[in-house]
């Protein structure tokens, strides 16, 4: 070894040491790449966030049109060349992890958001809130419980707490990823804290944060990220939270983060703390052990299945039972799936109905049928046959 390597090791261990004296922390700072091109508030908006970042055990350097006082910068002419400079030092491994107002991920990689709830001030992981897990909603959904669950993991939540979000494919993706728990791949689920508990989450449960990972399409989940981000705002400006989030997805190995255009100083400091949660906790390396593990245990059975057809003869002419009183509601149905759930039931000569109750789509019955249809949908596939709720 030349002397000259010799004295840069040298210098990089007191530089370290150095730094365990201003921050308490020992080690390498997490190296966060930012861009400022684009932002609505200017690049001194991203400057003012990556100065304070530093301050709090972070190595940032922000690519931009113009240069500022205790910043690293790269300097670039326009938004495009930010970003081929972006993948340029991401591909060369110059930094760990960039965070950025917009990339073209690919299909099957989403990113999963990190917010703070109003209610109890409980940070929470929307999983997710851009990009495309699938063209299938479903299936995008329970990808998205699995990238969720990475996320809060590499964050230091060793079993994070899992909910579903009420929205168009809530149950059968609460099918799915019972059969998936089942069958070995370890999933915590959440119970709402409505009356009606559950792993299947109201709008209350967002603003309580009844769970770490919240499921939801990534349409619902944009939407979601936005409002929780500037509610106090009034749009123009995101000021909490943590932004959009890392793009998760198999086989995907660079840590980007999504920042928006409108996201202010306090969130992009957020984003860039982000950032260095995940690259201290090894977010490629738990990704990659979770997906194995879920593959392990029959996602891809299981998406596959997802793409075959309900158990129901739809040629067939179904005619409904003799009539009777139905009180008992069962509820857990995907609203796509009601007129099948009842015409199965009819095939079993069990009368039955379809409503709308205050939690989602039910099926009415008699009082005197009402454990025998369970256990005919259940086998139908058209509920969870292991319950979450209590």
């Amino acid at each position: 070894m030349s002397e000259k390597q010799v004295n840069q090791i040298i210098g990089k261990v007191f530089n370290q040491l150095a730094d365990t004296l201003i921050s308490g922390e020992y080690g390498q700072k997490p190296k966060v790449l930012v861009t400022a091109t684009g932002s609505e508030h200017g690049e001194d908006n991203i400057f003012s966030a990556s100065l304070n970042a530093n301050r709090n055990g972070a190595d940032t350097t922000v690519i931009a049109t113009k240069e500022a006082d205790g910043v690293k910068t790269v300097l670039v002419k326009s938004e495009d060349e930010a970003h081929k400079v972006m993948e340029e030092m991401l591909n060369n491994k110059e930094v760990d992890a960039a965070v950025t107002m917009h990339y073209p991920f690919p299909i099957g990689v989403s990113t999963v958001g990190r917010i703070i709830t109003p209610g109890t001030g409980r940070e929470m992981f929307i999983a997710t809130t851009t990009g495309t897990s699938s063209t299938d909603k479903v299936e995008g959904m329970i990808k998205n419980a699995i990238y969720g669950i990475i996320t809060a993991k590499a964050c230091g939540i060793k079993n994070p707490t899992v909910g579903i979000l009420n929205v168009d494919g809530a149950r059968q993706t609460e099918i799915a990823l019972n059969k998936l728990k089942k069958q070995g791949y370890d999933i915590n689920f959440a119970l709402s804290k409505r009356s009606e508990v559950g792993a299947v989450m109201r709008g209350n449960d967002l603003l309580m944060g009844s769970c770490d990972v919240m499921v939801m399409d990534s349409l619902t989940g944009n939407l979601m990220i936005k409002i929780f981000s500037s509610f106090t705002t009034g749009g123009s400006y995101e000021s909490l939270g943590y932004g959009y989030g890392p793009g998760i997805g198999e086989g995907f190995d660079k840590l980007i983060l999504i920042i928006s255009r409108a996201s202010g100083a306090p969130l992009v400091e957020g984003a860039i703390k982000f950032a260095s949660d995940l690259v201290r906790g090894n977010c490629m390396k738990i990704a990659k052990e979770e997906f194995e593990n879920a593959k392990n245990a029959g996602l891809t059975d299981i998406l596959n299945g997802l793409k075959a057809s309900k158990k129901t003869e739809e040629a067939e002419e179904v005619k409904a039972p003799e009539k009777t009183v139905v009180t008992s509601q069962i509820s857990g149905i995907e609203v796509m799936d009601l007129e099948d759930a009842v015409k199965i039931l009819w095939k079993n000569n069990i009368y039955a109905e379809s409503g709308m109750g205050c939690t989602g789509p039910i099926i009415l019955v008699n009082d005197a049928k009402a454990e025998e249809a369970i256990k005919i949908l259940e086998a139908n596939e058209f509920i969870a046959a292991e319950k979450t709720d209590c």
